[in-house]
């Protein structure tokens, strides 16, 4: 090959959200990004490196066209519009819309591809698979599985995405609103009367509030709460929303460990002992 791979691909990538910059970095490609999502925090060392230029639903087109990237990638229909103005300066812009566990192993693979590294990518694809399936297998060990509520948001409340619901599935516990997880959109996944989740009485309640720190006294004290098993056994936690809100490496290591964790520690205590049936 004539020409070094290390040409190949996108040299100046902005990343609208943080999944991509975290792979970039674990790719060792960190050199081609020249800007970042100020909600970035995984890796910690890359808010310190790389100019912040976008939040979620906004940026600052004029900070990303000064840096002259060569692509931007940016994550689902929420930031159409934003990738719409970029394109109409000229600038390539790659969205992905990962939803489900496989469509990150798939946006993984593809960014990988892109910036010549398909090997060095399938290699770190091939070792959050293995750990996955070892999760996987202990779980199916379990004598009993916890009814898990995963809520995204409090106010209204809004059920797990679902790459949460297929992680929280595979770490050994079930989806209290697994039928919600498919809505590709929060308004889809808001759960309108909230006596319906006191009704599917969890085991474990986990928050990851977009954003905001979970209140677990707040979510107990709720009316009509006290009799739900998870608030009578004191199963509330919170796992942090960049560790597994992000449809990336975070949810696929970090996010899927704490859920197991949790899942494993219940199951300890009171997978044994048989809590009354959901009514």
């Amino acid at each position: 090959m004539g020409m070094n791979a290390l040409q190949w691909g996108p040299q100046r990538i902005v990343c609208l959200t943080e999944e991509t910059t975290e792979w970039l970095y674990l790719l060792g490609e960190e050199r081609r990004i020249v800007g970042i999502s100020g909600y970035t925090v995984r890796p910690r060392r890359a808010r310190e490196e790389k100019p912040k230029v976008s939040a979620f639903l906004s940026a600052k087109i004029g900070k990303i066209l000064e840096l002259k990237p060569d692509c931007v990638f940016g994550f689902s229909d929420l930031q159409a519009d934003i990738a719409a103005e970029l394109i109409k300066k000229g600038v390539q812009v790659t969205v992905f819309n990962q939803r489900s566990v496989a469509e990150i192993f798939s946006m993984l693979y593809q960014v990988a591809a892109m910036v010549g590294q398909p090997e060095r990518g399938l290699e770190l694809i091939a070792g959050m698979q293995a750990s996955l399936a070892a999760i996987a297998d202990a779980a199916r060990a379990l004598p009993r599985r916890p009814r898990i509520y995963f809520e995204e948001w409090d106010e209204p409340p809004i059920s797990a995405i679902r790459w949460v619901s297929e992680l929280l599935t595979l770490a050994g516990g079930d989806d209290c609103f697994a039928e919600l997880s498919l809505e590709a959109m929060g308004k889809g996944r808001i759960i309108a009367d909230g006596d319906e989740i006191v009704r599917r009485n969890p085991d474990i309640i986990i928050g990851s509030w977009c954003g905001k720190k979970f209140r677990a006294e707040k979510v107990a004290a709720r009316v009509g709460w006290e009799g739900v098993n998870a608030v009578k056994t004191g199963q509330l936690f919170e796992i942090k929303s960049p560790d597994i809100l992000q449809p990336g490496p975070a949810a696929l290591t970090d996010g899927v460990a704490q859920l197991h964790r949790i899942v494993m520690e219940w199951s300890r205590v009171h997978g044994q002992v048989a809590v009354e049936a959901m009514p």
